[in-house]
This record gives structure tokens, C-alpha cells and sequence, in this order.
């Protein structure tokens, strides 16, 4: 039997996000989902799949929205309207800008607000869309603080360890032409040795207004909800003895 880890980011973005992710935990293969705590619907999206069993972890977000800390006190990641910068100013950025306590004290109010919006830990925690050695830095910290099992971000593509095993990652949302059931098949690892095993990472999740001002990732959504719940693709699961882990099952 292989095994394959399938994970849906972005709980919390937007109402049509979270519907997009609920459909496919409750009538998907879905069973590890990333929640944005600072966004103003991560408690709408944790209440729809609340009682579905599946592994949620603090997708750390420091570049869209707003912070829950004071943006006063952390300049270095917000912008004068209060809200963060955006993605593509990290990307364009010649130096990391991140300020390290700036970042811990909101990866520590985001890991705050998890709790109060879930009643629990993590059980997994890691960042989102953001490539800053900083950021990285934070969130390892805050991890080894509260006991969290944080996944690393592999730069070069190489497996990262996470509790018993190594992940590798496979994520083609971004890419042109990106057909979300191809990609899934491609992620699997012929001959899975050494403990690595493939993690296909998603962002499911249906449009609305603010997706559509916010995300640069759009129409790939959609798609991935309907290969996330499709006959087609719970067909090529049962039929290649795969099983559907969560990080859970690694530690």
C-alpha cells in the first residue's frame, strides 16, 4: 500500500474559500486543512468542519489581511493601512526585511488566536506563501515554545522531515496549464524508501469578491475542488491501493 499525504491551505481566506475546502473534507479525500488564523473567516471555516475529524493545522499568514497584532508594533510586515504586505513585495525584496522579534510576536498572536477559534493545539504548523529566512526563523521558535510539530519549507524541492517520516512536496497550482488530477498522479513516489512520501498540497476552494482581489490564485481553485470530490479520482485512489495519511499519523 503507498501512501500519500493530500493537504488543503487557506481555511479562512474568504467565504467562497471555505465552502470550497468543507466540500472537499466532507465528500472529498481532504483530511488535512491549513487555517489562516488573522482572517476575519477562519471561525466561519473551522465551524464547517468541525466535526469531520480532520487534521488542522496554523497556516501562519503574514501577508494578507490584517495582523493580529498592533501593526504599530511590527512596521517591518504591515503597511500604513495596517494591513500586511503583500506577497510579491517579499518576492521582490533584494534583502530579508522580516524582522525577527516583529514576526514572532505575530506568529505567537496567530497560534493564540488558533486556540481560541479551535479549542487545541495545531497539529501541524508551518507558513504560508512567504520565502523569508526570518519568517522561517519565527515560526521554528514559536514551535519549539509550545511543543508544535512544525514543517519545515523545502527551498530546493528536497524532502523535510516531519515526526517519523520525510515529505516531499508537490505543489503546481501556480504553474500554466496546471491540471490538479495529473499533478496528483505525478506526486507519487514509485518506490516510497527511506520514509519520504509525497505531500500534494491544494488550495481548494470556490471564488468570491475578495479571492478575486486578494489571490493571485484563482480559476486553479475551483478546479481542485472538483478533483478533490470527483468518481474519477476516488476511483485511482482505490485502484492503486493508496492510502490517504495525515500528519498525524507521523508523529
Amino acid at each position: 500500500m503507498k501512501r500519500l499525504l493530500i493537504r488543503a491551505d487557506d481555511l479562512g481566506f474568504s467565504e467562497g474559500t471555505n465552502y470550497g475546502i468543507a466540500k472537499t473534507v466532507k465528500e472529498g479525500i481532504i483530511k488535512s486543512v491549513g487555517l489562516m488564523p488573522n482572517m476575519p473567516f477562519s471561525q466561519h471555516g473551522f465551524e464547517l468542519i468541525r466535526d469531520t475529524g480532520a487534521c488542522i493545522g496554523q497556516h501562519t499568514n503574514i501577508c494578507v489581511g490584517r495582523p493580529i497584532t498592533d501593526p504599530k508594533k511590527i512596521p517591518s510586515i504591515t503597511q500604513e493601512n495596517g494591513e500586511f504586505k503583500p506577497s510579491r513585495e517579499y518576492r521582490n525584496a533584494e534583502i530579508d526585511f522580516v524582522a525577527l522579534d516583529e514576526v514572532v510576536m505575530e506568529i505567537e498572536a496567530q497560534y493564540e488566536r488558533f486556540i481560541e477559534i479551535t479549542g487545541q493545539k495545531p497539529q501541524y504548523f508551518e507558513g504560508h506563501a512567504v520565502a523569508s529566512h526570518n519568517f522561517f526563523r519565527g515560526l521554528e521558535i514559536v514551535a519549539k515554545r509550545h511543543g508544535l510539530y512544525y514543517l519545515e519549507f523545502s527551498e530546493n524541492g528536497e524532502p523535510v522531515p516531519f515526526g517519523k517520516g520525510r515529505l516531499k512536496m508537490v505543489m503546481d497550482s501556480m504553474d500554466p496549464g496546471y491540471i490538479p488530477f495529473e499533478s496528483l498522479k505525478r506526486s507519487l513516489i514509485p518506490d516510497q524508501k527511506d520514509g519520504i512520501l509525497p505531500m500534494f498540497v491544494c488550495h481548494p476552494g470556490y471564488l468570491d469578491a475578495y479571492i478575486l482581489e486578494k489571490s493571485s490564485l484563482t480559476i486553479p481553485r475551483t478546479k481542485e475542488v472538483e478533483m478533490a470530490v470527483s468518481e474519477e479520482t476516488k476511483e485511482f485512489i482505490r485502484k492503486n491501493d493508496i492510502k490517504i495519511i495525515t500528519y498525524d499519523d507521523l508523529k
